[in-house]
């Protein structure tokens, strides 16, 4: 099968230099033209937790280079630009070919509305990886990866795809991959909260791990009214979180005690969302992740309090109306013990 990478940032990068080293037919597409200049002039590096390797000749390019027919579309581009990236690619797929998201949030949603849901693969990603400078990729920690059709059946097309990915690391398939996705909604939430102060992920979760709860507790809750059970991975388990009245306070615990420590072992100490406000001062995905849960969580009926605080929040430093600092965690907290203490 032949991989087209839209999108050769840190997940769609990471992925495809291993997939094209262990001898996958992988193309690289780039909005960045320094990237794809790098790329082409002397491939593309990724610098790992356990070891750093470079594949060259990469064949990188513009979007608009691109040509077809596509297979497999891996797409790795932020959630804000899936519309855009899916429009561009339309003309280059036929009815055989396939667009699976290494996306965050609920991607599968705006690539099914587009291309169809027999022609879209969901995908759960939650590995750590950062883009450092054109072609130069940090790999920071490995973590679980899973795909699935959006029905859940079985397919052989997924069985394949799953192979080919697996020159990265264990890929598993499930037939609940919106479980998946929703799962990784709620440690979302607590990931945009510590993208809010300038300080490691693990200091702010051990610090606040109550609130951390209650973030998550808050998607998962949309999540059961969607008809939707969230799935755990990488000591995330929702079922901890949400009901609250089944809610074990010690289990809990526990487990935020395990997912500091799994932050501290890794060598991306700060989110990709940290990043995106601090370091490359642009857009986060908040709209198209948590903004998006809360909106569901609307027109479900729930207020949504800790969330919608977090998005007008995180919008306030887009825009640059107010520093990362501890009091913007101090205001939610003080907003979680006005609702739940």
């Amino acid at each position: 099968m032949r991989y087209t990478v839209v999108g050769a940032g840190a997940i769609g990068g990471t992925i495809g230099a291993y997939m094209q080293r262990a001898g996958e037919s992988v193309q690289f597409v780039d909005a960045a033209a320094d990237h794809v200049g790098r790329m082409q002039a002397a491939g593309l590096t990724i610098r790992g937790f356990d070891q750093t390797f470079t594949v060259q000749p990469v064949r990188a390019m513009l979007p608009g280079e691109l040509d077809g027919p596509l297979e497999v579309v891996l797409l790795a581009v932020k959630a804000q630009d899936t519309r855009v990236a899916i429009e561009s690619l339309l003309p280059w797929l036929t009815d055989a070919s396939c667009v699976v998201s290494l996306q965050n949030g609920l991607c599968e949603r705006t690539i099914s509305e587009l291309v169809g849901s027999d022609r879209t693969i969901g995908c759960f990603v939650n590995f750590s990886a950062d883009y450092l400078e054109p072609g130069l990729i940090h790999y920071g920690g490995p973590g679980a990866f899973y795909l699935g059709e959006l029905d859940g059946r079985q397919s052989d097309r997924v069985q394949r795809i799953a192979a080919a990915i697996g020159k990265w690391g264990p890929v598993r398939i499930t037939d609940n991959i919106w479980g998946y996705l929703w799962g990784k909604l709620g440690y979302a939430n607590m990931l945009f909260a510590t993208a809010i102060v300038d300080a490691d992920m693990a200091d702010v979760i051990e610090r606040y791990p109550e609130l951390m709860v209650e973030l998550a507790a808050e998607v998962y809750e949309v999540a059961a009214l969607e008809g939707v059970k969230p799935e755990p991975f990488d000591a995330v388990e929702p079922s901890l979180y949400y009901p609250r009245a089944a809610r074990d306070s010690d289990a809990t615990s526990r487990a935020i005690a395990h997912l500091v420590k799994l932050r501290r072992a890794d060598q991306k100490t700060r989110s990709g969302i940290w990043r995106d406000l601090a370091v490359r001062r642009r857009r986060t995905e908040v709209d198209q992740q948590i903004g998006l849960v809360a909106e569901i969580g609307v027109r479900h009926g729930l207020p949504m309090p800790l969330t919608s605080k977090l998005v007008q929040t995180i919008h306030h430093l887009e825009r640059g109306c107010r520093e990362r600092d501890w009091a913007n965690v101090e205001e939610l907290e003080r907003l979680r013990q006005e609702i739940w203490v």
